[in-house]
């Protein structure tokens, strides 16, 4: 398998790799792997969405000589400055900083352009002036929009249903351009429902998977925004794990100044999850096992259903999930039921 075969390739020949939002849920998930296969990792983060809590997680499941091999930046992507002393000597940049949340974008777009915009093209411009191998960026499943063909593939999208799509857009496009104008190639990853350890419960734009295991383990009212038949491709966080390091290190040229689906290539109503994760809280409290949700309106610039082809990812990345919505959940919820 050609993930099995990068990670000893990078434990015999360890790499320079910079993350930005290291302090947030994918990013301390790539930090944590990272680490565990000794690279050296430069992590930044202004802590507007991530936490300390998440930084200190991932030091306490390394080792004191791996934890060495990471140094911590607190810096803001919106200063060009300090995005372009953070490539300094980097092999690969992950970068994962951006305001998510198309709730948010709504209320605020302002703020999420210059999150989502500014702060990319800083980074952008850092990382081809620094010369890194690779720039993979976190793109989102949002940028198909209103085209309504199932399963979503990557040459066929629609129009925008938020300021947020707007931005991940936007980030494909100067991506592109960078290509043309620079000869400087980056892959765009572009997430379905990742879910997993780490995933925040607290705040009005928290997942709704989070949520959900939080307020099962608390005897509290969940929430379902429709009538629960709405559908999404969850995707466990060691899958996404997975497509970044295969995009940061692939060889193979064609591969490069691609968008790519990452998700596990399977629909799942709200319905559907609400009782799978029902079902394994139960395990510890069974009180919860009669538990109904609450259904309210639907929420603006949501789309209805979402599913991903991912024979593209396949077949140029090597990309292979390791893990279904099921067996993902059942690694979700140990962990959600230990750190409840």
């Amino acid at each position: 398998m050609p993930y099995q075969k990068l990670k000893e390739d990078l434990q015999e020949k360890p790499r320079s790799w910079l993350i930005t939002g290291v302090a947030g849920f994918i990013g301390s998930n790539l930090l944590e792997t990272l680490l565990k296969l000794d690279q050296k990792v430069v992590g930044i983060d202004n802590f507007s969405t991530g936490h300390q809590h998440n930084i200190d997680a991932v030091q306490s499941l390394v080792s004191t000589e791996q934890w060495q091999g990471f140094r911590f930046l607190n810096m803001d992507i919106r200063d060009a400055e300090a995005c372009m002393e953070a490539c300094k000597d980097i092999d690969y940049v992950l970068h994962q900083a951006a305001l998510g949340s198309v709730p948010r974008s709504i209320e605020d777009p302002l703020t999420t352009n210059a999150n989502n915009i500014t702060g990319f093209l800083n980074m952008l411009v850092a990382a081809k002036d620094s010369s890194v191998k690779r720039f993979v960026y976190a793109a989102s499943s949002s940028t198909y929009g209103d085209h309504p063909g199932l399963p979503k593939q990557e040459d066929t999208i629609g129009n925008p249903l938020s300021p947020y799509a707007v931005t991940k857009l936007v980030n494909e496009l100067y991506a592109s351009v960078f290509t043309r104008t620079y000869g400087f190639k980056s892959i765009g990853l572009r997430y379905f429902n990742i879910f997993g350890r780490r995933q925040e419960p607290e705040g009005a734009y928290a997942a709704v998977m989070p949520k959900w295991f939080a307020g099962l383990i608390k005897g509290e009212d969940t929430f379902i925004n429709g009538d629960g038949e709405t559908s999404r491709d969850f995707c466990y966080i060691d899958n996404c794990v997975q497509a970044n390091l295969l995009a940061a290190t692939v060889d193979d040229e064609a591969a490069a100044d691609q968008v790519y689906n990452v998700a596990y290539g399977q629909r799942t109503t709200l319905n559907e999850l609400y009782r799978m994760i029902r079902e394994r809280v139960a395990t510890e409290h069974p009180a919860c096992r009669s538990k109904e949700p609450v259904y309210r309106d639907f929420r603006a610039g949501d789309v209805r259903h979402s599913l991903a082809d991912i024979s593209k990812s396949e077949q140029l990345l090597g990309y292979s999930p390791e893990y279904s919505v099921s067996s993902g959940l059942d690694e979700a919820a140990k962990w959600y039921l230990e750190n409840s």
